[in-house]
Protein backbone atom coordinates (compact mmCIF):
# COMPACT_ATOMS: atom_id res chain seq x y z
CA UNK A 1 0.00 0.00 0.00
CA UNK A 2 1.01 3.76 -0.80
CA UNK A 3 0.20 6.78 1.79
CA UNK A 4 0.93 10.31 -0.01
CA UNK A 5 2.22 12.10 2.99
CA UNK A 6 5.46 14.42 3.19
CA UNK A 7 7.53 13.02 6.56
CA UNK A 8 10.83 12.53 7.35
CA UNK A 9 9.98 8.93 9.11
CA UNK A 10 14.03 8.47 10.14
CA UNK A 11 13.67 11.78 12.69
CA UNK A 12 10.38 10.91 13.28
CA UNK A 13 11.50 8.06 14.55
CA UNK A 14 14.28 8.96 16.48
CA UNK A 15 12.88 12.15 17.82
CA UNK A 16 12.69 10.97 21.12
CA UNK A 17 8.87 11.25 21.63
CA UNK A 18 7.90 9.15 24.50
CA UNK A 19 5.23 7.45 23.27
CA UNK A 20 7.52 4.45 22.74
CA UNK A 21 10.94 3.15 21.39
CA UNK A 22 11.64 3.58 17.75
CA UNK A 23 10.34 0.71 15.53
CA UNK A 24 13.24 -1.93 14.56
CA UNK A 25 14.55 -0.74 11.62
CA UNK A 26 16.33 -2.80 8.80
CA UNK A 27 17.42 -1.00 5.58
CA UNK A 28 15.44 2.25 6.38
CA UNK A 29 12.47 -0.15 6.75
CA UNK A 30 10.50 0.13 10.41
CA UNK A 31 8.85 -2.47 12.10
CA UNK A 32 6.98 -3.52 14.84
CA UNK A 33 3.74 -5.20 16.07
CA UNK A 34 0.63 -3.20 16.65
CA UNK A 35 -3.03 -4.31 18.16
CA UNK A 36 -5.75 -3.10 15.99
CA UNK A 37 -8.93 -3.83 18.03
CA UNK A 38 -6.79 -6.46 19.84
CA UNK A 39 -5.63 -7.82 16.78
CA UNK A 40 -1.60 -8.56 16.59
CA UNK A 41 -0.22 -6.91 13.32
CA UNK A 42 2.80 -6.21 11.94
CA UNK A 43 3.33 -2.93 10.37
CA UNK A 44 5.98 -2.26 7.90
CA UNK A 45 6.76 1.17 6.70
CA UNK A 46 9.51 2.46 4.57
CA UNK A 47 10.33 6.04 3.03
CA UNK A 48 9.74 6.81 -0.65
CA UNK A 49 10.29 10.31 -1.26
CA UNK A 50 6.66 12.04 -0.29
CA UNK A 51 4.85 8.31 0.05
CA UNK A 52 5.05 6.02 2.65
CA UNK A 53 5.04 2.15 1.69
CA UNK A 54 3.00 0.53 3.75
CA UNK A 55 2.38 -3.61 4.93
CA UNK A 56 1.33 -5.30 7.21
CA UNK A 57 0.09 -8.98 8.38
CA UNK A 58 -2.48 -10.23 10.44
CA UNK A 59 -6.43 -10.58 10.66
CA UNK A 60 -7.51 -6.89 9.97
CA UNK A 61 -9.18 -4.93 7.40
CA UNK A 62 -7.09 -3.08 4.56
CA UNK A 63 -9.17 -0.04 6.25
CA UNK A 64 -8.21 -1.05 9.66
CA UNK A 65 -4.73 -1.13 9.18
CA UNK A 66 -4.64 2.09 7.09
CA UNK A 67 -6.38 4.17 10.00
CA UNK A 68 -4.07 2.85 12.73
CA UNK A 69 -0.79 3.99 10.78
CA UNK A 70 -1.98 7.13 9.82
CA UNK A 71 -3.40 8.06 13.58
CA UNK A 72 0.73 6.40 14.83
CA UNK A 73 2.51 8.78 12.54
CA UNK A 74 -0.27 11.62 12.17
CA UNK A 75 -0.52 11.39 8.50
CA UNK A 76 -3.68 13.65 8.09
CA UNK A 77 -1.85 16.26 10.05
CA UNK A 78 -1.34 19.44 7.46
CA UNK A 79 2.30 19.90 7.36
CA UNK A 80 2.37 22.15 4.73
CA UNK A 81 -0.61 24.47 6.87
CA UNK A 82 2.19 24.13 9.79
CA UNK A 83 4.80 25.53 8.01
CA UNK A 84 2.79 28.60 6.97
CA UNK A 85 1.72 29.70 10.59
CA UNK A 86 5.46 28.98 11.39
CA UNK A 87 6.23 31.24 8.66
CA UNK A 88 4.18 34.40 10.15
CA UNK A 89 6.47 34.67 13.11
CA UNK A 90 10.30 35.90 13.41
CA UNK A 91 10.81 33.28 16.61
CA UNK A 92 9.57 30.14 14.39
CA UNK A 93 10.11 30.85 10.85
CA UNK A 94 13.82 29.15 10.78
CA UNK A 95 12.41 26.15 12.56
CA UNK A 96 10.68 23.87 9.21
CA UNK A 97 14.22 24.03 7.33
CA UNK A 98 15.34 22.24 10.76
CA UNK A 99 13.01 20.19 10.98
CA UNK A 100 11.63 19.23 7.55
CA UNK A 101 8.90 15.99 7.64
CA UNK A 102 9.11 15.95 11.25
CA UNK A 103 5.53 15.02 12.47
CA UNK A 104 3.75 13.82 16.06
CA UNK A 105 4.56 9.93 16.55
CA UNK A 106 1.32 8.80 18.58
CA UNK A 107 1.81 6.08 21.04
CA UNK A 108 0.33 2.61 20.01
CA UNK A 109 -0.59 1.84 23.18
CA UNK A 110 -1.20 4.37 25.80
CA UNK A 111 0.23 2.14 28.92
CA UNK A 112 3.69 2.06 26.78
CA UNK A 113 3.50 5.29 26.34
CA UNK A 114 2.81 6.43 30.21
CA UNK A 115 5.74 4.13 31.31
CA UNK A 116 8.35 5.47 28.29
CA UNK A 117 7.43 8.74 29.67
CA UNK A 118 7.95 7.97 33.77
CA UNK A 119 11.15 6.02 32.47
CA UNK A 120 12.09 9.60 30.07
CA UNK A 121 12.45 11.75 32.90
CA UNK A 122 15.96 13.41 33.94
CA UNK A 123 17.31 10.33 31.48
CA UNK A 124 18.94 10.12 28.03
CA UNK A 125 16.62 9.08 24.54
CA UNK A 126 19.24 6.52 24.12
CA UNK A 127 18.81 5.25 27.91
CA UNK A 128 14.81 5.40 28.47
CA UNK A 129 14.42 3.71 25.13
CA UNK A 130 16.73 0.91 25.26
CA UNK A 131 15.09 0.06 29.07
CA UNK A 132 11.28 0.29 27.47
CA UNK A 133 12.67 -2.52 25.10
CA UNK A 134 14.60 -4.26 27.22
CA UNK A 135 10.68 -4.81 28.81
CA UNK A 136 9.14 -5.86 26.04
CA UNK A 137 11.60 -8.43 25.59
CA UNK A 138 11.12 -10.15 28.84
CA UNK A 139 7.90 -9.73 29.80
CA UNK A 140 5.66 -8.88 26.05
CA UNK A 141 4.05 -11.53 23.90
CA UNK A 142 5.93 -12.62 21.30
CA UNK A 143 4.43 -12.47 17.84
CA UNK A 144 6.71 -14.03 14.65
CA UNK A 145 9.75 -12.62 17.14
CA UNK A 146 8.02 -9.15 17.66
CA UNK A 147 7.06 -8.19 21.25
CA UNK A 148 3.98 -6.62 23.06
CA UNK A 149 4.57 -4.17 25.57
CA UNK A 150 3.68 -5.92 29.14
CA UNK A 151 -0.07 -5.47 29.95
CA UNK A 152 -0.85 -3.92 33.56
CA UNK A 153 -1.58 -6.89 34.85
CA UNK A 154 1.54 -8.62 33.87
CA UNK A 155 3.26 -5.30 34.80
CA UNK A 156 2.45 -5.41 38.25
CA UNK A 157 3.45 -9.09 38.63
CA UNK A 158 7.11 -7.67 37.59
CA UNK A 159 9.58 -7.47 40.39
CA UNK A 160 11.39 -4.10 41.43
CA UNK A 161 14.59 -5.22 43.54
CA UNK A 162 14.20 -6.77 46.58
CA UNK A 163 17.00 -9.52 47.36
CA UNK A 164 14.34 -11.34 50.09
CA UNK A 165 11.40 -10.87 47.72
CA UNK A 166 13.66 -12.48 45.03
CA UNK A 167 14.93 -15.18 46.67
CA UNK A 168 12.23 -16.56 48.28
CA UNK A 169 10.07 -16.35 44.80
CA UNK A 170 13.16 -18.27 43.07
CA UNK A 171 13.13 -15.64 40.51
CA UNK A 172 16.49 -14.70 38.82
CA UNK A 173 18.06 -11.40 39.92
CA UNK A 174 17.52 -9.58 36.09
CA UNK A 175 14.07 -10.81 35.80
CA UNK A 176 13.21 -7.63 38.05
CA UNK A 177 12.26 -3.98 36.64
CA UNK A 178 15.76 -2.20 38.23
CA UNK A 179 17.43 -4.89 35.82
CA UNK A 180 16.18 -3.05 32.91
CA UNK A 181 17.72 0.23 34.17
CA UNK A 182 15.13 2.17 34.99
CA UNK A 183 17.09 2.73 39.03
CA UNK A 184 15.08 5.21 41.07
CA UNK A 185 11.96 4.96 38.71
CA UNK A 186 10.91 1.20 39.09
CA UNK A 187 8.39 1.88 42.22
CA UNK A 188 6.79 4.85 40.52
CA UNK A 189 6.42 2.86 37.18
CA UNK A 190 4.81 -0.39 39.08
CA UNK A 191 2.56 2.17 40.99
CA UNK A 192 1.17 3.72 37.96
CA UNK A 193 0.63 0.37 36.81
CA UNK A 194 -1.28 -0.42 39.65
CA UNK A 195 -3.27 2.74 39.46
CA UNK A 196 -4.14 1.97 35.90
CA UNK A 197 -5.42 -1.30 36.50
CA UNK A 198 -7.22 -0.79 39.28
CA UNK A 199 -8.34 2.61 39.97
CA UNK A 200 -8.24 5.03 36.22
CA UNK A 201 -9.80 3.69 32.98
CA UNK A 202 -7.30 4.52 30.17
CA UNK A 203 -9.86 4.61 27.80
CA UNK A 204 -11.74 7.72 30.37
CA UNK A 205 -8.46 10.03 29.60
CA UNK A 206 -8.91 10.76 25.77
CA UNK A 207 -12.56 11.60 27.01
CA UNK A 208 -11.64 14.07 29.33
CA UNK A 209 -10.90 18.13 28.71
CA UNK A 210 -7.18 18.67 29.24
CA UNK A 211 -7.40 20.32 32.50
CA UNK A 212 -9.17 17.52 34.04
CA UNK A 213 -7.15 14.90 32.31
CA UNK A 214 -3.97 16.82 33.35
CA UNK A 215 -5.15 16.04 37.13
CA UNK A 216 -5.89 13.46 36.94
CA UNK A 217 -2.20 11.86 35.46
CA UNK A 218 -0.69 14.25 38.38
CA UNK A 219 -2.35 12.10 40.53
CA UNK A 220 0.33 8.59 39.76
CA UNK A 221 3.07 9.22 41.93
CA UNK A 222 6.62 10.13 40.55
CA UNK A 223 4.83 12.16 37.37
CA UNK A 224 5.13 16.15 37.23
CA UNK A 225 4.04 18.39 35.01
CA UNK A 226 6.44 17.82 32.14
CA UNK A 227 5.59 14.02 32.12
CA UNK A 228 2.04 14.48 32.36
CA UNK A 229 2.21 16.77 29.13
CA UNK A 230 4.28 14.12 27.30
CA UNK A 231 1.62 11.56 28.51
CA UNK A 232 -1.09 13.62 27.26
CA UNK A 233 0.46 14.92 23.89
CA UNK A 234 2.26 11.56 22.69
CA UNK A 235 0.02 8.68 24.36
CA UNK A 236 -3.94 10.41 23.97
CA UNK A 237 -3.17 13.04 21.63
CA UNK A 238 -3.78 15.90 23.48
CA UNK A 239 -2.20 18.74 21.00
CA UNK A 240 -2.29 21.83 23.43
CA UNK A 241 -0.07 20.40 25.71
CA UNK A 242 3.58 21.94 26.04
CA UNK A 243 5.65 19.63 28.06
CA UNK A 244 8.30 22.17 29.42
CA UNK A 245 11.80 21.37 30.89
CA UNK A 246 15.17 23.14 31.50
CA UNK A 247 15.51 22.89 27.79
CA UNK A 248 12.56 24.35 26.49
CA UNK A 249 12.87 26.48 29.61
CA UNK A 250 16.05 28.11 27.80
CA UNK A 251 14.42 27.70 24.51
CA UNK A 252 11.38 29.44 24.91
CA UNK A 253 13.73 32.50 27.37
CA UNK A 254 15.89 33.06 24.50
CA UNK A 255 13.40 33.19 21.26
CA UNK A 256 10.80 35.21 23.34
CA UNK A 257 11.96 36.65 26.97
CA UNK A 258 15.58 38.35 26.03
CA UNK A 259 17.24 35.26 27.87
CA UNK A 260 15.49 36.10 31.40
CA UNK A 261 15.39 33.43 33.37
CA UNK A 262 11.68 32.25 34.06
CA UNK A 263 10.11 29.56 35.97
CA UNK A 264 9.10 25.98 34.08
CA UNK A 265 5.67 26.41 34.54
CA UNK A 266 5.54 30.29 33.33
CA UNK A 267 6.81 28.87 29.95
CA UNK A 268 4.25 25.83 30.03
CA UNK A 269 1.53 28.53 30.49
CA UNK A 270 3.25 30.64 27.72
CA UNK A 271 3.23 27.82 25.15
CA UNK A 272 0.05 26.61 25.78
CA UNK A 273 -1.29 29.98 25.37
CA UNK A 274 1.00 31.31 22.61
CA UNK A 275 0.20 28.51 20.34
CA UNK A 276 -2.69 26.73 21.11
CA UNK A 277 -3.78 23.56 19.20
CA UNK A 278 -0.13 23.75 17.78
CA UNK A 279 1.28 23.74 21.24
CA UNK A 280 2.78 20.16 21.09
CA UNK A 281 4.27 20.67 17.19
CA UNK A 282 5.92 23.83 18.11
CA UNK A 283 7.22 22.46 21.33
CA UNK A 284 8.75 19.18 19.20
CA UNK A 285 9.49 21.12 16.31
CA UNK A 286 11.58 23.94 19.37
CA UNK A 287 13.66 21.20 20.84
CA UNK A 288 14.86 19.85 17.13
CA UNK A 289 15.34 23.45 16.00
CA UNK A 290 17.80 23.89 18.99
CA UNK A 291 19.12 20.53 18.28
CA UNK A 292 19.93 20.95 15.32
CA UNK A 293 20.93 24.83 14.37
CA UNK A 294 22.88 24.73 17.21
CA UNK A 295 21.52 26.75 19.24
CA UNK A 296 21.70 24.25 21.98
CA UNK A 297 25.16 24.33 22.61
CA UNK A 298 24.56 27.97 22.72
CA UNK A 299 22.01 28.20 25.68
CA UNK A 300 24.32 25.42 27.66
Amino acid sequence: MIIKAPIDLELTQISGQTSQPPWINVNDSYSDLVFVEDEPSIFNVRQNGDYIDFNYTGNISENQALEKVKKIYDLDFDLDKFYRYLSEFDELKDMSKFCKGLRLFYAKDPFECIISSICSANNSIKRWTKSVSDMKYKWGRNFNNYYSFPDTNTFNDIFLDDEEELLKSGVSKDNNLKACGVGYRAPYMRKASEIFSLEMNLSHISKMSYDEAFESILKVPGVGPKVADCILLYGFGFREAFPSDVWIKRIVSYLYFDGKDIKVEKVREFGMEEFGDYAGYVQLYMFHYARKSGLMEKLK
